[in-house]
C-alpha cells in the first residue's frame, strides 16, 4: 500500500495546497469560483474531449459494467435514504443525504487521478462511471426534491433536468468526444496539441480548486457527517465490488477501475444542489470535508487493493 499511498500524496497534497491558499484567504472565494469554472467549461471539458474522440462507444459501454455499478450505487442510496427518514428527516433532506452516500469526486478527481495512477486503460470505465452519476443520478435528486415539494413531477420538471444535464459540459465534451469518433474523424496534430495544453490543466487546477472551496466550508453535524462518510468511502466501494465481482461479474480491471471511483470522497456538485435547493448546505460540507481528509488514506488503500 506505501507506493501507492505516496503516489496518491502529490494529488491530496495539491488539494491540501489549494485549502490553505483559501483558507489565508490568499486565494479568495471569488477566485476559487472563477478558477472552477475554468476548470470546469474548459481544462475539464478539454480533457475528456479527448479521452472520448479516442475511444469507441462501442468498445466502453458494457451493459454489465453499468448495471453492476448502478445495483451497488442504488442498494447504498436506499439504505442511506431509509436511515435518514427513519431519523423523522423530509423526503428532501433524505435524498440530499442519499447522494452524500454515493456521488463521488469522478471528474476533478477521480478522472486525472486513475489515468495517471492506473494507466489510459482506465479512461473508458471511469467516463462510464461519471456519465451513470451525471445522468441517472444527478437527475433523481433534482425529481425527488421537486416531487417532495410540489407533490408531483410535471413535464416543466422533466424538461428542467434534460436542460441541465444539456448545459453540464462534462456531458457535452463526452458525447461530442464520442460523437467524433463514431465518425471515424482523425484529430489534426495542432487541434491535438491544442487539447492536450488545455487538458493539462485540469488535473493541478481541478485538485486546488478542491482544497480552495473546501476552505469557504463550514462544518456542523459532525456525526451526521460520519456516518455519511462511513457510507461514502466504505459502504459505496464494497457494495459495488459484490456486485462487480460476484454478482455481475466484470472485466477485472473495469472492476478494479469502477470500486476505485466508489470509493472517491463526496464530489462538490452535491454542495451546490443542496445551496440551491436552501436544504441541508452545512451538513453535506462537513461531509465533503470529513470524506476528502480521510480518502487520503481510504482512496489509497482501495487503488493498492484493486490494482493488487
Amino acid at each position: 500500500m506505501l507506493p501507492i499511498f505516496l503516489k496518491t500524496l502529490p494529488f491530496f497534497g495539491l488539494i491540501a495546497l489549494g485549502y490553505v491558499a483559501g483558507r489565508t484567504r490568499f486565494f479568495t472565494d471569488e477566485a476559487t469560483a472563477w478558477l472552477t469554472k475554468f476548470v470546469f467549461y474548459f481544462a475539464l471539458s478539454a480533457m475528456l474531449f479527448r479521452f472520448s474522440a479516442n475511444l469507441s462507444l462501442g468498445e466502453v459501454l458494457d451493459w454489465t459494467f453499468v448495471l453492476a455499478y448502478l445495483s451497488g450505487s442504488i442498494l447504498i442510496y436506499v439504505i442511506a435514504t431509509l436511515v435518514a427518514l427513519f431519523r423523522r428527516l423530509p423526503m428532501a433532506e433524505a435524498a440530499v443525504e442519499a447522494q452524500c452516500a454515493v456521488i463521488g469526486n469522478t471528474g476533478f478527481l477521480g478522472v486525472p487521478m486513475f489515468v495517471l495512477l492506473l494507466g489510459e486503460a482506465a479512461i473508458g470505465p471511469v467516463m462510464l462511471v461519471l456519465a451513470v452519476d451525471l445522468l441517472v443520478f444527478s437527475s433523481l435528486i433534482v425529481v425527488i426534491v421537486t416531487a417532495s415539494r410540489d407533490g408531483r413531477v410535471g413535464l416543466g420538471v422533466l424538461l428542467s433536468v434534460g436542460r441541465g444535464l444539456l448545459h453540464n459540459p462534462m456531458i457535452v465534451s463526452i458525447g461530442a468526444g464520442f460523437l467524433w469518433a463514431a465518425l471515424k474523424l482523425p484529430i489534426p496534430a495542432p487541434m491535438n496539441e491544442f487539447l492536450s495544453l488545455l487538458g493539462a490543466a485540469a488535473t493541478p487546477g481541478a485538485l486546488f480548486a478542491i482544497g480552495a472551496s473546501l476552505a469557504s466550508k463550514s462544518a456542523e453535524r459532525l456525526s451526521v457527517a460520519l456516518w455519511l462518510s462511513f457510507c461514502k468511502l466504505i459502504l459505496h466501494p464494497a457494495a459495488v465490488a459484490v456486485a462487480a465481482l460476484v454478482l455481475f461479474p466484470v472485466e477485472r480491471f473495469a472492476a478494479g477501475v469502477m470500486i476505485a471511483a466508489a470509493s472517491l470522497p463526496v464530489a462538490g456538485n452535491v454542495y451546490i444542489l443542496a445551496r440551491h435547493y436552501g436544504i441541508a448546505p452545512h451538513r453535506v460540507s462537513t461531509a465533503i470535508l470529513v470524506t476528502t481528509a480521510a480518502s487520503v488514506f481510504t482512496v489509497s488503500a482501495v487503488i493498492a487493493w484493486v490494482s493488487g
